[in-house]
């Protein structure tokens, strides 16, 4: 074989792994882009590179996957929703304390379903891995939440947190499918 042959083959097999990877590194992508729905962006966003963004989030996956996340029965169910009822009720005469109670619900029915509930940020990288196109509701409800127990929500403000618990409540509750009849 002449050397030009050699670096030719040489030259074909390093294109061919640099198209092997950069296939792989693709599909992983996509495949976190598919999982993390939104998510995908704000994490990679917000760190220095799309790699330490990427990190984070397998990371995320990877402790999400070590949980003992579980289905609730149709009894538990049953009383959750009774309980939300309950919450949203209360908002017409102290809506402070109903989105105050609804957070501490939607907490309280993430921990039964299995997540670790240690603290709010916490709670959103392990929601992200199955509920990130919710997620954005959580932060939004999160941060009327925290303006309502400084005084500094409206009314109307406190609605929409209301709605914004209410949509991951829903999906946390029927264990991240879509309830087949919407309670009120």
């Amino acid at each position: 074989m002449s050397l030009i042959t050699i670096i030719i083959i040489a030259a074909v097999l390093v294109l061919l792994v640099c198209a092997v990877t950069a296939g792989t590194l693709a599909a992983r992508r996509r495949k976190l882009r598919e999982r993390f729905g939104p998510e995908y962006e704000r994490t990679v966003e917000s760190k220095d590179s799309r790699r330490e963004g990427e990190r984070e989030l397998r990371e995320r996956q990877e402790r999400h996957d070590a949980l003992d996340i579980k289905a609730l029965p149709a009894s538990v169910r049953d009383r959750y929703a009774q309980d939300w009822a309950r919450v949203q009720e209360q908002f017409v005469d102290r809506p402070d304390d109903a989105v105050h109670e609804a957070d501490r619900l939607v907490t309280t029915l993430m921990g039964e379903r299995g997540y670790p509930t240690e603290g709010y940020e916490q709670q959103v990288r392990d929601l992200s891995v199955e509920h990130g196109r919710t997620l954005e509701h959580y932060r939004a409800a999160h941060e009327v939440n925290d303006r309502s127990s400084r005084h500094q929500a409206t009314t109307e403000e406190l609605r929409g947190a209301m709605v914004h618990y209410r949509a991951l409540f829903d999906e946390l509750l029927h264990n991240g499918d879509r309830p087949r009849e919407s309670r009120g």
